[in-house]
């Protein structure tokens, strides 16, 4: 990573990844330093002993996660991510747990984490391949991190570890900025909270950010009664900031040589509704109580089932919620149901980025679609992600060369012109300026569906919707089935996913700009085909080279097997019919020949045997999709708006309207989520 042209002071946004040295233990072994701080990252005695001593026993963690009840979050919120080694120990825990305990299949646990100088992966690579020679039983884990490890920018990045029912948070940047981002509503009937905490930053006379009285601040603010933290450290410093934000202290016999450390738990309650009439119960009855919020709340109807719909009932149901997805028509038969979708960012400068959408957005679609191509080949499906990567020509970007420097090369790098050729096989076009981006791909929405539907908890059924009413106890959907016969549904939630006709089926969701979209493909001959680009191209549109696979046809003209050159699209406003138009062909080869003059003599001239389809994009005002609950409702949610980038936004939108809907924390900040609102000011004055 490149950022030599700063003249000034980074700007807070610019993650300054963690310098690692190496110093030998009073036992001849190596053990990982930080140049920063001048401080061990464990014990060199023992450090996942102490790990274990320190956060797990004295959060009371064994018996705590034993006794959560199925479908409970118990939310764990660590100060100090560091090697990883606290995470790894908790992970363990939780597996060993959850083969013991059958109950727990339905349990969640979810692990928020923060860092300032994150670990570069190569270096972390080899500081945990030492302790998978330690601790074999770790090995396993060590693999599934190393390989969902982010990129090295601010903000929030999710890894889910479905399998093991994990989310893992990591959150990059300042820990005060951070844990300021988590949003609580309390106008919701169960508002996240922390449920222990790891204080595990570096020693208060290394670093003492970390024990500063913001950080208790936000401690207390992210608490509620029972709210237990641990930590190795009993510096002064540490003992009144927990005794000055609510927590009881109590010293305990310390790991190895150290003689104590501190536990504590949240007493203090001025800050918190509390609704148990017992406010000092133990922490059994209190951990039994904690989870009236999903006996209510079992069944969720969605209507629509393109990616909004898809994504939304995945989040959902890997949550222990039965869904019913609902379309008058079949899955994917709207905008969402193109050959491919092209999953390459808008990028932003980097001081933006962990408030830039798209990317967070992208990078975690990225990591969820390589996970499900897992499950793709179980299902000896398609994959959902071809990884192809992609080059953009910069024709319509905000983003220069110099920025794209700021950003690590495995997400976002500049080629050389002679590098850029070769790997889009371009021979004539200037690529001087050009951003790669690696992990891009195409995303094939079939293979995705046929995932998504085949979870147990995801029923489609076909359903044209006319009516939702809504009670204090739950929502009643009516509409006319394939036969034209009446049906009447009743859910707990209902989430409104029908892109611009969500405001018809309620009219407190925005009334949308329509964009209609055609992309078009055709099949090149063997001589075009060399002479087509070997990647897909970002310019004033797009194109890809892909081959058809198996079930492509069920919704489009392909053949499986055959290669097709798609191009898009076409954008023209207020306009919702889908019928496909020789014109729009041509402004898509257009505007393919503008970007790339050599593509004159490949690409046909005759369109009039191109195959296409039209989409109706949805829009608003501030490009921003629309996420959360409506007013004055507690059972209708809506997700929509995603504009053209559904593929890379529907993902992370959904994971934050799950956890809306459940009561856990939101991979996105707070100001993001009051950006998403279907509530926000913008959406208050109509389109003209």
């Amino acid at each position: 990573m490149s950022i030599a042209h700063h003249t000034n002071a980074e700007p807070l946004n610019i993650i300054t990844p963690a310098k690692v040295e190496w110093q030998m233990d009073d036992t001849s072994n190596m053990v990982p330093v930080s140049g920063e701080f001048g401080d061990v990252y464990f014990s060199h005695a023992d450090g996942l002993a102490e790990t274990r001593h320190v956060f797990l026993e004295h959060n009371q963690l064994p018996d705590r996660l034993a006794r959560i009840a199925p479908k409970q979050c118990f939310t764990i919120a660590e100060l100090g991510f560091g090697t990883g080694l606290n995470l790894l120990a908790t992970w363990q825990l939780w597996r060993q747990l959850r083969d013991t305990h059958p109950q727990l299949a339905d349990a969640r646990l979810h692990f928020i984490t923060t860092e300032k100088f994150p670990i570069p992966l190569a270096d972390l690579t080899h500081i945990l391949a030492l302790w998978g020679q330690r601790a074999p039983e770790l090995v396993v884990l060590i693999e599934l991190l190393l390989a969902a490890y982010p990129p090295l920018i601010a903000g929030c990045h999710r890894l889910d570890f479905s399998y093991d029912n994990l989310t893992v948070d990591i959150w990059l940047g300042d820990a005060v900025q951070s844990l300021s981002k988590l949003a609580i509503d309390h106008s919701h009937q169960s508002a996240p909270h922390i449920d222990a905490w790891f204080l595990d930053g570096f020693a208060p006379s290394c670093n003492s950010t970390l024990w500063a009285d913001s950080i208790f601040a936000q401690m207390q603010r992210l608490s509620r009664t029972h709210t237990t933290a641990a930590t190795y450290s009993c510096a002064g410093i540490v003992k009144r900031g927990l005794k000055e934000h609510g927590f009881d202290i109590k010293k305990v016999k310390g790991f190895g040589r150290k003689r104590e450390m501190l536990t504590a738990i949240m007493t203090d309650t001025d800050h918190i509704d509390v609704t148990s009439d017992n406010k000092n119960c133990d922490n059994e009855s209190h951990d039994a109580k904690q989870i009236t919020t999903d006996s209510t709340f079992n069944h969720t109807a969605i209507i629509g089932a393109g990616v909004s719909g898809l994504l939304t009932a995945w989040s959902l149901a890997n949550r222990g919620i039965t869904v019913t997805l609902l379309d008058k028509s079949v899955p994917l038969a709207g905008a969402s149901g193109n050959p491919r979708a092209l999953l390459a960012p808008k990028m932003t400068p980097i001081h933006h980025v962990d408030e830039h959408l798209h990317t967070i957005g992208y990078l975690y679609s990225s990591r969820l679609y390589r996970d499900l191509n897992q499950k793709a080949i179980k299902l000896n499906t398609a994959p959902v992600l071809e990884p192809t990567g992609a080059l953009d020509l910069l024709i319509k970007a905000n983003i220069g060369t110099e920025q794209i420097a700021d950003y690590p090369d495995e997400m976002a790098t500049t080629l050389s012109h002679e590098q850029a050729q070769n790997i889009s096989g371009l021979k004539e076009q200037d690529l001087s300026e050009n951003l790669y981006l690696p992990q891009s791909g195409l995303v094939n929405p079939q293979a995705l569906k046929i995932i998504i539907l085949t979870h147990p908890l995801i029923r489609f059924q076909q359903l044209n919707v006319s009516k939702i009413n809504e009670t204090e106890q739950q929502v009643c959907i009516e509409g006319s089935d394939q036969n034209q016969e009446t049906v009447s549904i009743f859910a707990d939630n209902v989430v409104i996913c029908a892109a611009f006709e969500s405001h018809q089926l309620d009219k407190r969701i925005f009334d949308c700009r329509k964009i209609r979209g055609q992309l078009s493909w055709f099949t090149p001959d063997v001589e075009q085909l060399k002479g087509l680009p070997k990647i897909p191209l970002k310019y004033s549109g797009y194109c890809a080279l892909f081959n058809a696979q198996t079930g492509d046809d069920e919704l489009n003209t392909v053949t499986a097997g055959e290669p097709y050159l798609l191009l898009g699209a076409s954008f023209i406003r207020n306009d919702t019919s889908t019928d496909i138009r020789d014109d729009e062909h041509q402004i898509s080869r257009d505007k393919l020949v503008a970007a790339i003059p050599e593509m004159q003599s490949i690409v046909p001239v005759d369109t009039s045997l191109w195959q296409g389809r039209a989409g109706i994009r949805t829009q608003t005002p501030d490009y921003h999709p629309i996420v959360g609950q409506l007013t004055n409702s507690q059972r209708i949610w809506t997700m929509s708006a995603m504009g053209a980038k559904g593929y890379a936004l529907a993902p992370i939108c959904a994971e934050a309207l799950a956890g809306m809907m459940l009561g856990l924390f939101a991979p996105l900040s707070d100001a993001m989520l009051a950006r998403l609102s279907p509530n926000r000011t913008r959406l208050q004055t109509p389109l003209t």
